[in-house]
């Protein structure tokens, strides 16, 4: 009887082993890479084989990151000539190649006043987020209350440029690190306050405060939260931020689906950054990013942090930290530091390497590691077992795994949302999938959703290829008790519709006399606010889609969709 325990406890061992080994294996798919300073980007198969191979004709180099988009189309942060900033790695253009290494856009965004560098991130609506340096006077930092630095200094920016033509492109949408500072050692300047820890939304301008103060490095975009997060090479802390404001709310403490505007929401790494308590995790970091949705430890953020483990010797690893997310905010005790107070999960890299990284996480639960200024990226199983590596021969700051069908396919439409009554509508895909204030809907996964809050409320889709997510822009609904919503309501006129530019609205008794007009474009941003208007002129701004609300003085609000086609 003994015996036999021995034996089946055994088999109970090596069946474990087996299925750890049958489970800890490659991620099917391809690998892009670009190694800095050159003009091709490659994708390998997990033998090694080159399946595909992008060379710009242009001969212009690789400055930082590549990403490939659905249907093979490749982004590339451009290491651009003649910029007035310098350092590494400055960029300064940004170029977006097809599938057959045809150059389609080829932005510049470098001037005296400013310059990209480093990690750009590609939208699912086209457009692009960038990060930017842009120059401060000594006079204006010290005014700014910067006690320990008075020369000129490189605060951070991030723009989000739509591409226009071949070469031109516009800003719409910015933020700016400069409009969020702290510091409590000049009173009489504006951003003063008295206490550090109590604003962690704000950035202290005291803390190693130098020409280039935070030394951005990577930065990404969430759909289902409209919020971006970057990280801080010099600061060791990651950051997330409301994409939903306008530029203008970006630049102040108000406005957006957080409420707060541009201040920082979460912030996670260095504690002491902020004056408050707590052990330092994040030690030069790079590539602050959200795990997608369809892999283990989806909404985490990630961090490759390069002197993550000092003892008993160098070494660099990818850390995953679970954001105390609280719909579109994040808690936090005031005076303390956020949680949670060290990483949710670490993924070791291998080895050391002391500048640039990334990483990233797939459905099997593997990691992508790209070990940067070292050359070498490798895929380590959930556990941390060595399952695949590729030697380079110069620096790669990041490389991603794609699929056969995201690389051959385009991507579904982005998905719009409709309202009749209470009832929201996507429009036609194959699959769907509800969210309310940024939280997934258990069961909401059909192509319309009877709403019963009133809320923020966004559709997942996919295609009949089901490779891609596509996440719709938020939709703000006010929950009637009597159903009547857009679509449904007789007693307001807004038109012509379609129109060509100029629209007209006739009020009504459940709005009021004294009411706000708001105007939001396809993405959801902001384009229009006035007070008791008319009239609306819609010329001046893009072809598709617009959503106007009106709030009025009896508390109603009624939404409506109008076509602009000029």
């Amino acid at each position: 009887m003994k015996k036999t325990n021995i034996t089946a406890k055994l088999l109970m061992i090596i069946s474990f082993f087996v299925f750890t080994s049958m489970m800890a294996q490659q991620y099917p798919g391809y690998t892009l890479y670009s190694i800095k300073t050159t003009s091709t980007a490659q994708l390998v198969d997990t033998n090694g084989t080159v399946y595909h191979t992008w060379t710009d004709a242009t001969a212009k180099k690789t400055g930082y990151s590549t990403y490939l988009m659905p249907g093979g189309f490749l982004w590339r942060a451009i290491e651009r000539t003649g910029n007035s900033f310098t350092g590494g790695p400055i960029c300064g253009e940004v170029q977006k190649l097809d599938y057959n290494g045809n150059v389609v856009w080829d932005f510049v965004y470098s001037t005296t006043a400013y310059c990209t560098h480093h990690d750009i991130c590609p939208m699912p609506n086209g457009n692009v987020l960038l990060i930017a340096y842009e120059t401060k006077t000594g006079t204006q930092v010290t005014a700014a209350g910067c006690s320990t630095f008075s020369n000129t200094m490189w605060p951070d920016k991030i723009v989000e440029v739509q591409p226009t033509g071949a070469t031109t492109g516009n800003v719409v949408w910015e933020w700016h690190a400069w409009d969020h500072l702290v510091q409590n050692t000049n009173a009489s300047a504006a951003n003063y306050q008295t206490s550090i820890v109590n604003h962690p939304e704000l950035l202290n301008i005291n803390y190693q405060a130098q020409k280039d103060w935070l030394h951005m490095n990577g930065v990404d975009y969430n759909p289902i939260l409209d919020q971006v997060t970057f990280s801080s090479h010099n600061l060791s802390e990651i950051y997330v931020i409301d994409h939903s404001t306008t530029t203008a709310e970006a630049a102040t403490h108000s406005g957006g689906n957080s409420g707060k505007g541009g201040d920082i929401l979460y912030r996670w790494g260095n504690p002491a950054a902020y004056g408050a308590t707590g052990t330092k995790i994040l030690n030069v970091v790079h590539d602050a990013h959200w795990i997608p949705e369809g892999c283990p430890n989806a909404g985490n953020l990630a961090g490759y942090n390069n002197k993550g483990i000092t003892s008993p010797s160098n070494a660099s690893c990818v850390d995953f930290i679970a954001p105390p997310v609280s719909g579109y905010n994040y808690s936090l005790t005031p005076g303390s530091a956020y949680l949670p107070s060290s990483y949710t999960k670490r993924i070791l890299a291998g080895g050391y390497n002391s500048n640039e990284g990334g990483s990233q996480q797939l459905p099997n639960g593997n990691t992508l590691v790209s070990m940067g200024i070292s050359g070498y990226i490798k895929e380590f199983g959930p556990t941390g077992t060595l399952l695949w590596s590729k030697t380079l021969t110069g620096a790669c700051a990041k490389a991603f795994r794609y699929s056969d069908c995201y690389i051959n396919n385009p991507p579904p439409a982005i998905p719009s949302i409709s309202l009749a009554g209470n009832t929201l509508s996507a429009t036609s895909a194959t699959t769907y999938q509800w969210y309310l204030n940024g939280s997934l809907i258990a069961g909401a996964t059909s192509q319309d959703y009877n709403a019963t809050q009133t809320g923020i409320y966004i559709v997942r889709i996919t295609d009949s290829n089901g490779c891609v997510y596509e996440y719709s822009p938020g939709f703000n609904f006010t929950f009637s008790a009597t159903g009547i919503n857009e679509n449904s309501v007789s007693d307001i006129i807004i038109y012509p519709n379609p129109t060509s530019g100029i629209i007209t609205i006739e009020s009504s008794s459940r709005i009021g006399t004294n009411y706000e007009v708001l105007v939001f474009d396809a993405v959801g941003k902001l384009v229009v606010k006035e007070i008791n208007a008319s009239t609306i002129d819609l010329s001046s701004f893009e072809n598709g889609i617009y959503i106007i609300k009106l709030t009025g003085e009896n508390s109603g609000s009624i939404v409506k969709r109008i076509s602009l086609i000029k």
